[in-house]
């Protein structure tokens, strides 16, 4: 995860990922998106979700959210486009998860947080919370 700069959004964490170029499947856009990024080389792309996201800011976007695993020789994440990221750093889905579930709730009671999730991860949270324990590996 890494934390925005520059766009809407920003000061939040979010993961790697932009705009669907013309003609592009949705794995073909995530594995741009993450090696333009970060540098890493991912496959076995599978959807998972969609999320509705209406910002503030009059922006409407529809996140798609894809699983993948690396497979380049690269494991490390670097920040190539550091005008949009400072860094990216590995987070566990178990505790991505947990900050998106205490943002989501906060927010519903008024309350502030101390983590600020992207608003596509907050609603992955408020639209699948079933979610939760699917992506954790044994």
């Amino acid at each position: 995860m890494g934390e925005r700069q520059g766009s809407h959004g920003a000061g939040t964490l979010q993961c790697p990922g932009g705009h669907i170029e013309y003609g592009e499947s949705f794995e073909e856009c995530a594995k741009r998106e993450v090696l333009e990024e970060t540098g890493l080389e991912i496959g076995e792309i599978k959807f998972l979700v969609a999320t509705n996201d209406i910002f503030g800011e009059g922006k409407h976007y529809i996140t798609i959210f894809v699983t993948a695993v690396i497979v380049g020789e690269n494991k490390e994440p670097q920040a190539l486009e550091p005008h949009k990221c400072a860094r990216w750093d590995w987070i566990p889905w178990s505790q991505m998860w947990q900050w998106s579930k205490e943002q989501a709730e906060a927010e519903a009671a008024g309350r502030k947080v101390d983590k600020h999730m992207f608003l596509p991860l907050v609603n992955l949270y408020r639209d699948y919370p079933a979610m939760e324990h699917s992506l954790t590996k044994a």
